[in-house]
């Protein structure tokens, strides 16, 4: 067998195998039920729009610029105050939502 071959045979099941660890890694993450939670008066609209679920950059810097405005959120439902935040995106996001 072509040494060539015999390296790209090994290459490839590295690949794989790795491929495969980080799969266990991502399944085991949502099997425990680790959320990513993220603090609505603390976080930058980035931060926000990567953790909560039909939250775009945009409706984040909404987020953002609303609590800016008129301050801090006390509860998760005070995000249906902001334009484009309605109460199903809000239900979708409670257990992401944190307001420390």
């Amino acid at each position: 067998m072509n040494p060539k071959n015999i390296t790209a045979a090994i290459f490839a099941v590295l690949v794989l195998c790795l491929s495969s660890v980080a799969q266990a890694n991502d399944l085991s993450g949502q099997l425990s039920g680790d959320v990513m939670t993220v603090n609505v008066n603390e976080a930058d609209a980035a931060s926000i729009a990567n953790t909560l679920v039909g939250i775009g950059i945009s409706r984040a810097q909404a987020i953002v610029d609303y609590r800016d405005q008129y301050g801090r959120f006390y509860s998760a439902q005070e995000l249906t105050s902001v334009k484009g935040v309605g109460q199903s995106t809000v239900e979708k996001n409670l257990s992401r939502i944190s307001i420390e």
